[in-house]
């Protein structure tokens, strides 16, 4: 039997090379770090301590914080799922990635015609395969349901996780309007996992991604389905919240259920020596929901006004966080304006990756690395619904002032107000948007008009080409 003492000192030499190249590859390269973009799903806008949240557990969010840089003044590409996932994931706006609305059910989709992300826009999974990525999606999808408009028709080499908007965490099943329908897929086959709460699948679908190919860069983008309704936190967390009220128990429960989650994948990266050489991007995909389905609430978006469907700060600001050892500094804070988008070209500066089409992201390293870097955006855009803006909800921000169009404000069990159809706030001086000022100042009020025109014009024409 041979043994290591009668292997030759060459021999050995060249096993512990072959043995170590995979971690080696992916730890020396920094060109090509990791990446790792996480998106919550209705996690409202300081619900997280490092945020301000007072009576949350949330230490593994708050690292990432400690560790990286996180963002004060960040807005969510639209106050909706599938508009907000597809500005992260195309770098542009929703309108100009082709995705105004919700996406709707496969048979919803046959008789209005949306499919989803259209299979045309270039996807961060893309940008990143075409630079020797490795990429997967974990957990939520919700960008469309033929097979060109799945994830691995639009750029993930591995999904696993639900195409629909909502699953039942236990039973994996999207209860709406009947027939129910089982929704989960490990790429096209349905798989059935019954009993398991769905984010611990995805926590180790996560580990088996980082561990699938050593000898390539992996991008995974985990799209958890928390705190969107159903709230299902466990039982650890239900008892550990058990003096909270509904649905502020039910809510906080399901967070730190998702904290736990990202706090194994961050231990489980600390102990393959890959921390360091791993991108981590945190967000939450838009404002706290305040639908029947949500107990009519349970999050908390604190001195802002608005929460998911408005384009109140409520509604589209949002946590999101970088973490990059050794590159980003460590818990620093900015306060400049940073849209969603600008992730994708972030990254693709941090990877050396090529953006091949003209997106409206800016990468956040200039701001990252100096504090007092004024924002890259001189004005923002939002719009949702449709691309009709008669009855679209929009919004257009330049410096303090914002102005919102048709203007929508759920209230949960509350009556809806009637609400002006246009409303001007300075943000400086009324975080809190509970002032029109709109016909105090009609020079402002023209000018954010003409602006949001331009832009809309330039996004139909766009579309048409």
């Amino acid at each position: 039997m041979t043994t290591i003492k009668s292997i030759s000192p060459i021999c050995l030499t060249l096993l512990f090379v072959f043995l170590c190249q995979g971690v080696y590859s992916q730890a020396s390269d920094k060109s090509k770090p990791n990446v790792i973009v996480i998106m919550t799903d209705d996690q409202g806008a300081i619900d997280l301590n490092s945020y301000g949240a007072k009576d949350l557990y949330t230490p593994n969010m708050d690292r990432l914080a400690k560790e990286g840089v996180r963002f004060t003044q960040f807005y969510a590409g639209a106050p909706v799922c599938s508009p907000s996932r597809a500005a992260l994931l195309t770098g542009k706006t929703n309108l100009r990635a082709g995705l105004p609305n919700n996406v709707p059910t496969p048979e919803g989709a046959e008789k209005t015609g949306s499919y989803g992300l259209p299979t045309e826009q270039v996807t961060m999974a893309e940008m990143l395969k075409e630079n020797g990525y490795y990429t997967a999606l974990i957990g939520k999808w919700h960008l469309g349901h033929r097979e060109q408009n799945l994830p691995n028709g639009q750029g993930f080499d591995y999904f696993f996780g639900h195409q629909r908007g909502c699953i039942d965490n236990y039973s994996h099943t999207f209860y709406w309007d009947g027939p129910n329908k089982h929704d989960l897929f490990r790429n096209a086959e349905e798989v059935y996992y019954d009993g398991s709460h769905f984010s611990d699948l995805m926590t180790e679908e996560v580990k088996q991604v980082i561990n699938h190919k050593q000898n390539e860069p992996f991008f995974i983008y985990w799209a958890f389905n928390a705190p969107h309704y159903p709230y299902q936190g466990t039982k650890k967390w239900l008892d550990y919240y058990r003096e909270f009220p509904t649905p502020r128990k039910e809510y906080a429960a399901f967070i730190s259920k998702t904290d736990e989650a990202i706090g194994e994948v961050l231990d489980y990266l600390d102990r393959q020596g890959l921390a360091d050489n791993t991108i981590v991007v945190f967000q939450s995909d838009h404002g706290h929901s305040l639908e029947e389905r949500a107990f009519w609430g349970g999050g908390n978006a604190g001195p802002y006004r608005g929460s998911k469907f408005s384009l109140f700060e409520g509604g589209i600001r949002v946590p999101a966080i970088i973490r990059y050892p050794g590159v980003i500094p460590s818990n620093e804070v900015r306060d400049q304006l940073t849209m969603q988008m600008d992730w994708f070209s972030t990254i693709a500066e941090l990877t050396s990756s090529k953006v091949s089409e003209k997106i409206d992201g800016k990468s956040l390293m200039p701001i990252i690395l100096d504090a007092k870097k004024e924002s890259l955006h001189d004005v923002v855009h939002w719009q949702f619904g449709s691309y009709d803006d008669s009855t679209a909800q929009w919004a257009v921000r330049k410096g303090p002032w914002k102005l919102i169009g048709n203007v929508n404000e759920p209230l949960g069990k509350e009556k809806s107000k009637d609400l002006e159809k246009l409303f001007l706030v300075n943000l400086e001086k009324d975080i809190a948007e509970q002032y029109n000022l709109a016909e105090s100042n009609p020079k402002i009020l023209k000018e954010l008009l003409q602006l949001h025109n331009s832009w809309l014009k330039a996004v139909r024409l766009e579309m048409k080409q």
